[in-house]
Protein backbone atom coordinates (compact mmCIF):
# COMPACT_ATOMS: atom_id res chain seq x y z
CA UNK A 1 0.00 0.00 0.00
CA UNK A 2 1.60 3.73 -0.60
CA UNK A 3 1.80 5.61 2.58
CA UNK A 4 -0.99 8.55 2.58
CA UNK A 5 1.49 10.04 4.51
CA UNK A 6 2.86 11.26 1.87
CA UNK A 7 0.01 13.78 0.87
CA UNK A 8 0.94 17.27 0.02
CA UNK A 9 4.91 16.11 -0.02
CA UNK A 10 6.44 18.48 -2.32
CA UNK A 11 8.48 17.24 -5.26
CA UNK A 12 11.51 19.13 -6.76
CA UNK A 13 10.36 22.43 -8.34
CA UNK A 14 12.05 23.37 -11.58
CA UNK A 15 12.30 25.87 -14.58
CA UNK A 16 12.11 25.20 -18.06
CA UNK A 17 12.20 27.55 -20.73
CA UNK A 18 9.91 27.01 -23.87
CA UNK A 19 11.20 26.38 -26.92
CA UNK A 20 10.18 27.64 -30.13
CA UNK A 21 11.18 24.66 -32.34
CA UNK A 22 9.36 22.30 -29.65
CA UNK A 23 5.96 24.18 -29.82
CA UNK A 24 5.99 23.83 -33.38
CA UNK A 25 6.67 20.14 -33.69
CA UNK A 26 4.18 19.75 -31.22
CA UNK A 27 1.36 21.48 -32.74
CA UNK A 28 1.91 19.44 -35.65
CA UNK A 29 2.59 15.68 -33.80
CA UNK A 30 -1.18 16.98 -31.92
CA UNK A 31 -2.80 18.18 -35.31
CA UNK A 32 -3.30 21.58 -34.40
CA UNK A 33 -4.41 23.55 -38.06
CA UNK A 34 -4.13 27.29 -36.61
CA UNK A 35 -1.39 28.66 -38.18
CA UNK A 36 -0.70 30.47 -34.55
CA UNK A 37 1.08 27.57 -33.18
CA UNK A 38 3.87 27.20 -36.03
CA UNK A 39 4.13 30.63 -37.56
CA UNK A 40 5.27 33.55 -35.84
CA UNK A 41 3.96 36.31 -38.10
CA UNK A 42 0.64 34.40 -37.94
CA UNK A 43 0.90 34.17 -33.90
CA UNK A 44 1.75 38.45 -33.92
CA UNK A 45 -0.53 38.59 -36.26
CA UNK A 46 -3.62 37.25 -33.41
CA UNK A 47 -1.94 39.26 -30.71
CA UNK A 48 0.49 37.10 -29.63
CA UNK A 49 3.95 38.37 -28.67
CA UNK A 50 5.50 35.23 -29.99
CA UNK A 51 4.21 31.95 -30.56
CA UNK A 52 1.48 30.72 -27.96
CA UNK A 53 1.53 27.27 -25.65
CA UNK A 54 -0.53 24.79 -27.62
CA UNK A 55 -2.93 22.95 -24.97
CA UNK A 56 -1.67 20.53 -23.23
CA UNK A 57 2.19 20.93 -24.11
CA UNK A 58 2.77 22.16 -20.59
CA UNK A 59 2.37 17.76 -19.73
CA UNK A 60 5.30 18.05 -22.13
CA UNK A 61 7.63 20.86 -20.09
CA UNK A 62 6.57 18.87 -16.61
CA UNK A 63 8.39 15.91 -18.04
CA UNK A 64 11.57 17.76 -18.22
CA UNK A 65 12.08 18.46 -14.74
CA UNK A 66 15.74 17.31 -13.25
CA UNK A 67 13.99 14.11 -12.25
CA UNK A 68 10.37 13.00 -13.52
CA UNK A 69 10.66 9.86 -11.63
CA UNK A 70 10.71 11.26 -8.35
CA UNK A 71 7.21 10.72 -7.52
CA UNK A 72 7.63 7.23 -8.28
CA UNK A 73 10.80 7.01 -6.40
CA UNK A 74 9.41 8.95 -3.24
CA UNK A 75 6.51 6.34 -2.89
CA UNK A 76 8.32 3.10 -4.01
CA UNK A 77 6.68 2.41 -7.34
CA UNK A 78 7.02 0.15 -9.68
CA UNK A 79 6.67 1.78 -13.34
CA UNK A 80 5.78 -1.58 -14.59
CA UNK A 81 2.58 -1.23 -12.77
CA UNK A 82 1.73 2.22 -13.83
CA UNK A 83 -0.78 3.79 -16.02
CA UNK A 84 -1.62 7.08 -16.77
CA UNK A 85 -5.29 7.77 -15.46
CA UNK A 86 -6.31 11.24 -15.97
CA UNK A 87 -4.93 14.86 -16.43
CA UNK A 88 -6.44 18.02 -16.29
CA UNK A 89 -5.31 22.10 -17.09
CA UNK A 90 -6.63 25.09 -15.30
CA UNK A 91 -5.16 27.76 -17.53
CA UNK A 92 -4.59 31.47 -16.15
CA UNK A 93 -2.63 32.95 -18.68
CA UNK A 94 -1.04 32.56 -22.14
CA UNK A 95 2.56 31.64 -22.07
CA UNK A 96 4.82 31.88 -25.02
CA UNK A 97 7.91 30.81 -26.66
CA UNK A 98 10.87 32.40 -24.97
CA UNK A 99 9.17 32.11 -21.43
CA UNK A 100 10.56 30.86 -18.53
CA UNK A 101 8.17 28.92 -16.52
CA UNK A 102 8.36 27.42 -12.87
CA UNK A 103 6.94 23.82 -12.39
CA UNK A 104 6.35 23.30 -8.75
CA UNK A 105 4.86 20.19 -8.30
CA UNK A 106 3.44 18.68 -5.25
CA UNK A 107 1.43 14.79 -4.12
CA UNK A 108 -1.97 16.09 -3.70
CA UNK A 109 -3.97 12.71 -2.98
CA UNK A 110 -3.59 9.27 -2.37
CA UNK A 111 -6.21 6.98 -2.28
CA UNK A 112 -7.08 3.21 -3.13
CA UNK A 113 -10.32 1.20 -4.91
CA UNK A 114 -11.59 -2.41 -5.14
CA UNK A 115 -9.87 -3.58 -2.05
CA UNK A 116 -6.60 -1.88 -2.97
CA UNK A 117 -6.56 -3.73 -6.06
CA UNK A 118 -5.65 -0.27 -7.48
CA UNK A 119 -4.05 2.40 -5.68
CA UNK A 120 -4.17 6.41 -7.22
CA UNK A 121 -1.78 9.17 -6.43
CA UNK A 122 -2.86 12.81 -7.55
CA UNK A 123 -0.09 15.21 -8.37
CA UNK A 124 -0.77 18.81 -8.46
CA UNK A 125 1.68 21.41 -10.65
CA UNK A 126 1.63 25.00 -9.88
CA UNK A 127 3.06 27.17 -13.30
CA UNK A 128 4.37 30.37 -12.86
CA UNK A 129 6.33 32.16 -14.88
CA UNK A 130 9.47 34.81 -14.56
CA UNK A 131 7.23 36.98 -12.78
CA UNK A 132 5.73 34.47 -10.37
CA UNK A 133 2.35 34.83 -12.17
CA UNK A 134 -0.19 32.01 -12.63
CA UNK A 135 -0.02 30.45 -16.20
CA UNK A 136 -1.38 27.02 -15.47
CA UNK A 137 -2.38 24.46 -12.59
CA UNK A 138 -1.80 21.02 -13.86
CA UNK A 139 -3.41 17.50 -11.86
CA UNK A 140 -2.33 14.51 -13.14
CA UNK A 141 -3.87 10.82 -11.86
CA UNK A 142 -1.52 8.07 -11.90
CA UNK A 143 -2.97 4.47 -11.18
CA UNK A 144 -0.62 1.95 -9.64
CA UNK A 145 -2.00 -1.97 -10.40
CA UNK A 146 -1.22 -3.95 -7.18
CA UNK A 147 -3.19 -7.80 -8.84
Amino acid sequence: MLDARHIGAALPAFTVTVEAGRLRFFAKATGQRDPVYSDEAAARAAGHRALPVPPTFLFCLEMDGPRPAAMRDLLGIDIARVLHGEQGFVYHAMAHAGDQLRFEPRIADIYARKNGALEFVVRETRVADAAGRLVAELRATTVVRNA
